[in-house]
């Protein structure tokens, strides 16, 4: 009797043992998801600031005769440990919470810069002039926002321990290993179109800096939960895995900046910073969708609002990016042709571009601070050419005379 008792007490016991156990690593997956989240937008923050410190530190000493003077002021070396620290946040945010979570929080960065770039406005507007200068942003602001919060609340909550044998087990899967082969397909094509056929689209560039992007998120994500378990006392630095994609993160970070580079000597910063989040994000989120398995048990509504939050995000940062200045190219030449009141000489019109190294050039916009007030003008030498066989001198240019003023 006793022992059928006790029987009938461990069975009823047995259901909230066994359904404790799912709401507890439920909970535990949605604290991890936050503090990966918090550590991601901590240090885009950190790393926005960074720069724009950097950035008014480089502006402040433009006029420098040392091209490294910036070498010497705390600003500077403040910046810069304000992103490596940033930096270290980002990484470590991989470790908690899933790639495809991270991922999109980059628009953080972005929020960041717009703010503190309407902060440090040098002129003064006046509210009506202001509003109607900065409403995208603003806008853009809030959108970006309201779509972090949609990622941060609908993310996905696969949370997986990163040993080297799960790493290998989804290395080695068909579904990640068909997606590698269209990539690399993709990635070859384009970078033939982009060497040989000279296809400098932005799409094309920037999808290569995708690509090789999507490839750095995976892998300092494995990296990061390997150093991270490592820590914790389960050792993962033994398996080779770890060093592979160790060097696969450091050349497609290495790669994937090349690529960014030439972009950005081609086209505009805003340009580049909303098309290439939003092309990063896309298939980043995709490449940790079939490489990690984000995605797996989670139901329709919590996709289709993770997705929204993206779309979301996306139009924000393309309003914010679209109201940036365009920055105007500068051109350190005069054309002849086009100065009022002056007969041109040339048989097209073309530009003239003098030698800066002489003493005086005209035409050439030098630095003329150490010329002091009074001085010698300086002449153009008189030329004479024959017009006609009969040896009549043609008429001669006229002598120019040039004053500190002009």
């Amino acid at each position: 009797m006793d022992r059928a008792h006790s029987a009938a007490l461990q069975l009823h016991q047995l259901p909230p043992t066994s359904s404790a156990d799912p709401l507890s690593e439920l909970s535990f997956s949605y604290k991890e998801n936050l503090i990966g989240a918090l550590l991601a937008i901590f240090g885009h923050l950190v790393v926005s600031i960074a720069l724009n410190l950097q950035k008014y530190c480089h502006i402040r000493l433009a006029g420098s005769k040392d091209p490294r003077a910036y070498f010497k002021t705390k600003t500077w070396w403040l910046g810069l440990f304000l992103m490596l620290l940033g930096e270290l946040g980002v990484f470590a945010s991989y470790a908690f919470a899933p790639l495809s979570l991270i991922v999109p929080l980059g628009a953080v960065s972005v929020i960041a810069s717009a703010i503190i770039g309407i902060i440090f406005i040098k002129e003064k507007w006046k509210p009506k002039d202001f509003l109607r200068r900065y409403v995208l942003s603003f806008v853009g602001c809030g959108l970006a926002i309201v779509g972090t919060y949609l990622l941060v609340t609908f993310a996905p909550n696969s949370h997986e321990k990163m040993t080297g044998e799960n790493i290998t087990r989804h290395l080695v899967s068909w579904p990640f290993l068909l997606y590698m082969l269209v990539e690399i397909i993709l990635f070859c094509l384009l970078l033939y179109f982009y060497k040989e056929k000279n296809a400098n689209n932005i799409i094309v560039i920037l999808l290569l800096v995708a690509l090789l992007g999507s490839m750095t998120a995976v892998t300092v994500k494995a990296v990061a939960g390997m150093l991270v378990l490592s820590t914790q006392g389960s050792l993962q630095l033994d398996y080779p895995i770890f060093y592979v994609m160790f060097v696969c993160m450091v050349a497609t970070a290495v790669y994937q900046a090349a690529f960014l580079s030439q972009a950005t000597q081609m086209y505009d910063s805003s340009l580049i910073a909303s098309v290439g989040y939003i092309l990063s994000t896309t298939i980043a989120i995709t490449a940790g969708a079939v490489f990690y398995l984000d995605f797996i048990g989670e139901d329709a509504l919590h996709i289709c609002m993770f997705a929204l939050g993206c779309l979301i995000a996306f139009l924000g940062v393309f309003l914010i990016t679209r109201n940036r200045k365009k920055a105007i190219p500068f051109e350190p030449y005069i054309s002849m042709d086009a100065m009022p009141g002056m007969q041109n000489m040339h048989d097209k019109g073309m530009t003239v571009q003098p030698d800066l190294k002489a003493s005086f050039s005209y035409g050439a916009l030098e630095n003329n601070d150490n010329v002091s007030e009074i001085y010698t003008p300086a002449t153009l030498p008189v030329m004479q050419e024959e017009h006609s066989s009969g040896g009549a001198s043609g008429v001669p240019y006229r002598v120019l005379e040039h004053t500190k003023k002009e």
